[in-house]
């Protein structure tokens, strides 16, 4: 080591190598003071480039393309800096985050917290990079946004309440049906609160003579000027047409004599079947016809056009009898009913949806046309020894949550569809069937998730 570096100096000072050079050389190899000199000047170069190379790394970590995700108002966050291609890099502190409500902690190196509003910032990461006395400090600037959560966006304005036919922007109902539960929940869409109009959804459920309940939901559609109205007319209309002993008395009789003769063995008498369905959809046909008459007559002395009461209906008419549940329902409109039964795999739609075959559109209980040979289609007659959940739901839930038609007969998408009301949702909302006391804020609570693109009102009945 000595020999190098003596070599190296004298040619640096131009001293020509020769016999009394080399003796020189040879005779300063173990002189105290040359290795003395040696070992510091080695020393000094060491220092020299260590120090260089903890600029390098500074100048690499501030030219470095760091880049902090978008953060969300309102929304969790967290981001651990990746430093294991700078080793000697040590972030301190960050100055501007306190802006966002966000904190950063140095020995983990992480950002964590829940921004408080939407903004952007320049962040400067006042870093160090070495240790002791050879340690450098600077400042890395990276920009940094928190979106507004798109919930932030909409605006809620409340509906006039003095306008004609104002309805609460919100409504929930739970309680006994037969020997089960329901709950029932309906939520104004932000569409309709953005501008501060009306929920034109609507639902009403009722005990009727001899042991039934009915329960109904409607969607008005909104492009229908009193469509509010038209849903609260044809829910309310359509459970209490059933009020009556006698007619309930011989839908019981006709539900027997219909499902006593469907023997499980033999071939079924067709005729006496059909005999017996024919008078069961009378009696219920009768009700449906009854509304869109009174639908028509509301109209007429309220100056407005039978359109503008547009409304979807879909009902379900339940009895418990020996034989286990009858369930008699019907629809028009795009809004689904569906049972889950205790059979693992058995999840049944019980109604017709007027989806795919009109393009996209829908029809509603104020149309005429629907009363044609093809209304016999919308009513459905079933038993059910039990059934775990009898579901009512809006497209408003039904859109965002199952997308699809088929899907709506798929257990797997049911499965989840419970799993999110169980509390597998971004909010962390828990609809717990087995607490039946505040239920229904639980559930209405639920309904105001977030789905991009679907801002309908939503209404979701569930017998369980």
């Amino acid at each position: 080591m000595v020999e190098l570096f003596l070599k190296q100096l004298l040619t640096e000072f131009n001293i020509v190598s020769g016999k009394f050079t080399d003796n020189t050389i040879a005779r300063l190899l173990h002189n105290a003071k040359i290795n003395e000199l040696t070992k510091a000047v080695a020393a000094a170069k060491k220092q020299a480039i260590d120090i260089f190379h903890l600029y390098k790394e500074t100048e690499e970590f501030k030219d470095a393309a760091i880049v902090l995700p978008n953060a969300v108002s309102g929304k969790q966050y967290e981001h651990l800096f990746d430093l294991s291609l700078f080793p000697n890099i040590n972030v301190k502190k960050i100055r501007q985050l306190d802006k966002s409500g966000l904190s950063f902690d140095p020995a983990s190196a992480a950002i964590s917290g829940v921004p408080t509003s939407a903004l952007t910032l320049d962040l400067q990461l006042a870093f160090t990079c070495g240790q002791g006395e050879a340690q450098i400090e600077d400042i890395k600037v990276i920009p940094f946004i928190v979106n507004a959560d798109p919930k932030d966006l909409w605006l809620n304005k409340p509906s006039n309440k003095n306008d004609l036919f104002a309805k609460e922007d919100s409504d929930k109902y739970a309680g006994a049906f037969l020997d089960k539960h329901v709950v029932v929940a309906s939520q104004r869409g932000r569409s309709h609160a953005h501008e501060g109009s009306f929920r034109d959804d609507h639902f009403y459920t009722r005990k009727l003579p001899l042991d039934w309940e009915i329960i109904a939901v409607a969607d008005g559609a909104g492009s229908a000027k009193f469509s509010r109205q038209g849903s609260k007319i044809a829910t309310t209309f359509i459970a209490d047409s059933f009020n009556e002993e006698t007619l309930m008395k011989e839908l019981c009789d006709r539900c027997t004599d219909y499902f006593s003769t469907i023997p499980e063995k033999d071939p079924t008498p067709e005729e006496a079947v059909l005999k017996h369905k024919s008078a069961i959809i009378n009696i219920l046909y009768k009700s449906v016809r009854n509304l869109h008459a009174v639908l028509n007559d509301f109209a007429r002395q309220e100056a407005i056009q039978l359109k503008d009461l547009n409304t979807t209906l879909i009902f379900a008419l339940v009895r418990k009898f020996d034989s286990g549940y009858v369930v008699l329902t019907f629809g028009v409109g795009d809004c689904p009913v569906n049972i889950i039964t205790d059979s693992p795999d058995e999840v049944k739609l019980l109604n017709q949806l007027d989806i795919g075959e009109f393009g996209g559109g829908t029809r509603f209980i104020t149309m005429p046309e629907i009363f044609t040979n093809d209304i016999a289609g919308r009513f459905a007659i079933n038993r059910f020894t039990d059934f775990s959940q009898l579901v009512l739901m809006t497209d408003g839930i039904y859109d965002p949550k199952f997308v699809t038609e088929n899907k709506l007969e798929d257990k797997s998408a049911w499965d989840t569809f419970f799993a999110d009301l169980g509390g597998g949702n971004e909010d962390n909302i828990n609809v717990d069937f087995s607490r039946h006391e505040g239920i229904e804020d639980r559930l209405l609570s639920w309904l105001n998730f977030w789905s991009k693109g679907n801002h309908d009102d939503r209404t979701l009945a569930i017998i369980y």
